[in-house]
């Protein structure tokens, strides 16, 4: 029996539209809901993350860019389309697709808010 069957991260945004946008309309997400002015869950697949509203600048941005860390890790079949598709909605890809040491393909990009995303695809060496 489990006791905990999901985790849902939370990104903080200084503009709840724009990273709604950004999320749906660049990335190809969905809007799972919405909550007033300040709140709304983005699904990926089957999970969600949420997006919450605030004041002032994430202060995890430039740590996280600076350390080389994440703040999501997305899991595609196809991380070229992926990169086709982000730079056809004119992303800038922070690293194009490319193989690491551990069997994945992976690209980053910087979201709306300058958070750093990692896509990335199991080789089939690590399928395998």
């Amino acid at each position: 029996h489990v006791l905990i069957s999901r985790i849902t991260p939370q990104l903080r945004t200084r503009d709840l539209e724009s990273s709604i946008r950004f999320y749906t309309d660049t990335v190809g997400l969905a809007l799972e809901f919405r909550y007033a002015d300040f709140y709304a869950g983005i699904r990926a697949g089957a999970q969600v993350f949420h997006l919450k509203q605030v004041e002032s600048v994430d202060p995890s941005i430039p740590y996280v860019h600076d350390e080389d860390h994440f703040h999501l890790y997305l899991g595609t079949d196809d991380v070229a389309a992926v990169a086709d598709r982000l730079k056809a909605k004119g992303v800038a890809l922070r690293q194009e697709p490319k193989d690491t040491l551990w069997q994945t393909r992976e690209l980053i990009f910087l979201d709306d808010q300058g958070h750093t995303i990692y896509v990335g695809q199991a080789t089939h060496a690590a399928e395998g």
